[in-house]
């Protein structure tokens, strides 16, 4: 397979000002993502279109993507555009290169589009998973408690809501979105707090009915995860501890859960094998997303049926998402395309 890969760097305003505890994501008003076409020249009339979104965090940028972007492809070298070639083409890049999972990701996500429409099924049917998704959630950014909660009481239609938490401020956030939203809550400090903020809270987090809680403390700090999970009753989920499924093995009986996102461990491929995985040694599995566009949520619900939890919801923070194909139904869950590929198009600028 000869292989052609462009590459467009996209910098998105938000729909309402997105922080959380670790960073604030372009000052929370605006995220860059890159968006990736890849052309076989034996189809010259198909486009696989792919995403990844660069997160510092991780050690990644637009500039890191695109150096790493002709590796990848060469490692691919002449693998056939079959559902069995994708599983070569995630094995061919895992060993082409250590990490870089937003690279990978928009990468692979476009293989998978792009076989897809080669073979002429949509993707989750060439993988053989399932079209029967749970719900996602909606996440709300740190803010002024009456800010937050005004942004739930909009959203309260979702079956879910995740609040990112991480300041002073935890407990009046939680109680004034508990005061407009009677669904689960779901939250998420993105390593912001220490042990004694977590223990201190605990009890009015089973009190105000949360569902989870997602990676309280610094990303190698197993040893306070465990600690804490020991002391909750609620299932601790690890976010930024969990990237690689190689990072699933240290995670046994240290939480109850995993996060896995697409634009860490790699793309599609990656992300079943991670999630399935997950599920066979024990873990609670919760699918997440960055602030991404249709892309990169639709290849993240072809492997939604794998998770427990859902939270695809990042071009629902766009102010405007620029491809169209992608939609909720009445339950709040993503309807995949029966479309070749991922059924995505751009729309008109």
């Amino acid at each position: 397979m000869t292989l052609r890969l462009t590459q467009e760097i996209l910098h998105l305003g938000l729909r309402d000002p997105f922080r959380i505890a670790r960073s604030d994501h372009g000052a929370g008003h605006e995220v860059t993502t890159v968006i990736v076409e890849v052309r076989d020249e034996r189809f010259p009339d198909l486009v696989g279109v792919g995403e990844g979104y660069p997160d510092r965090f991780y050690g990644e940028t637009p500039d890191t993507m695109a150096a790493v972007f002709p590796l990848l492809i060469e490692a691919i070298g002449a693998i056939e555009p079959t559902a069995d070639g994708l599983d070569a083409m995630v094995d061919a890049m895992d060993q082409a290169i250590r990490g870089h999972g937003a690279a990978r990701c928009a990468l692979d996500i476009a293989l998978h589009d792009l076989v897809g429409k080669v073979v002429g099924v949509p993707v989750h049917e060439l993988l053989g998973l399932s079209a029967d998704l749970p719900p996602t959630d909606f996440t709300i950014g740190i803010d002024a408690p009456d800010v937050v909660a005004e942004r739930a009481r909009r959203a309260a239609g979702f079956p879910a809501l995740k609040i990112k938490v991480g300041g002073p401020g935890d407990l009046a956030t939680l109680e004034a979105v508990r005061d407009v939203y009677d669904g689960p809550i779901r939250v998420d400090a993105n390593t912001g707090w220490t042990p004694e903020d977590a223990l201190a809270i605990l009890p009015d987090l089973e009190r105000l009915g949360v569902e989870l809680i997602e990676q309280p403390f610094p990303a190698r700090r197993l040893d306070q995860l465990r600690w804490l999970q020991e002391r909750s009753a609620l299932p601790i989920v690890a976010d930024e501890s969990c990237v690689f499924q190689e990072d699933l093995e240290g995670l046994v009986g240290v939480v109850a859960g995993v996060n896995v996102k697409l634009a860490k461990c790699g793309g599609v491929g990656p992300a079943r094998r991670m999630l399935e995985r997950a599920r066979e040694l024990g873990f609670r599995t919760f699918l997440g997303c960055m602030e991404e566009t249709s892309v990169g949520i639709a290849g993240s619900a072809v492997v939604a049926s794998l998770a427990e939890w859902v939270d695809l919801d990042g071009c629902l923070l766009l102010a405007d998402d620029p491809f169209a194909g992608l939609e909720l139904d009445a339950e709040y869950r993503w309807r995949l395309s029966d479309k070749p590929g991922l059924g995505l198009s751009r729309r008109a600028s």
